[in-house]
C-alpha cells in the first residue's frame, strides 16, 4: 500500500511538471518565460530574481530620509505568461505587483498590492518599455494642489546585476517632475 501511495504521488507530481514547465520549481526557483507570450515579457521578465536594494522616499518635510534596505524578489507566474514582484521591508510593509502584458492594448498592465492599505480595487498603472531599455508606467494622479498629471515609474539602468527605479510626479506634458521615491537594486541571485 505505502508503495502504491509512492508511486501515485511522484507519478502526479511529473504530471504537474510536464503541465506547468514554466513555474516555479526546484529547477527554476523564480520560474521562466512561457514561449506562447508576447516578446514584451521580456521588459520584467528580465528581472526574475532576488535584489537587495537601497529604497529612499520623501518624508512629510519633502526632505529624503534615510535609505532604508529591502529585499525585491521577482518571479514569472500563471505558467511563464507573467510576472510577480513583491518587496521586502524591514518595517514589515510589504508590499508587490502582478504584471501582465496586455497584446491587444500593447501595454503592460501592472496591479500594486500592499500589507498596509486595502483598497476595493488595486491600484494600476500601464506603460511600455521604451528605445532606452527603460519601462516606463504611468497612473493619473493630481498633483497636491490639484494640477492634472500622473505618477510615472521608471525603470532603468536594467541589467543582469541590478536595476534604478524612480517614482515621481509629472504634469500631463510632462515637463515638470518632482521625484517622490527612488530604489537602486543589485541581484543576490
Amino acid at each position: 500500500m505505502r508503495l502504491f501511495f509512492i508511486v501515485c504521488l511522484l507519478g502526479s507530481a511529473q504530471i504537474w511538471a510536464q503541465q506547468y514547465p514554466y513555474e516555479v520549481s526546484e529547477k527554476l526557483p523564480f520560474g521562466a518565460q512561457n514561449p506562447k507570450v508576447p516578446e514584451q515579457l521580456k521588459d520584467f521578465g528580465q528581472l526574475a530574481g532576488q535584489y537587495s536594494c537601497q529604497s529612499t522616499a520623501r518624508n512629510a518635510q519633502q526632505e529624503w530620509k534615510e535609505p532604508e534596505e529591502i529585499i525585491w524578489r521577482w518571479k514569472f507566474i500563471m505558467n511563464g505568461m507573467g510576472v510577480q514582484d513583491e518587496t521586502l521591508k524591514p518595517d514589515g510593509s510589504h508590499s508587490g505587483s502582478i504584471r501582465v502584458y496586455d497584446a491587444d492594448s500593447l501595454t503592460w498592465r501592472v496591479h500594486y498590492y500592499s500589507n498596509t492599505a486595502f483598497p476595493k480595487t488595486l491600484g494600476s498603472w500601464n506603460g511600455n518599455g521604451d528605445e532606452d531599455g527603460d519601462i516606463i508606467l504611468y497612473r493619473d494622479q493630481a498633483a497636491p494642489n490639484g494640477t492634472p498629471g500622473f505618477y510615472r515609474i521608471t525603470f532603468s539602468d536594467i541589467g543582469h546585476d541590478g536595476f534604478e527605479w524612480l517614482g515621481e510626479w509629472v504634469n500631463k506634458p510632462e515637463t515638470f517632475s518632482f521625484p517622490t521615491w527612488k530604489i537602486s537594486c543589485v541581484r543576490q541571485q
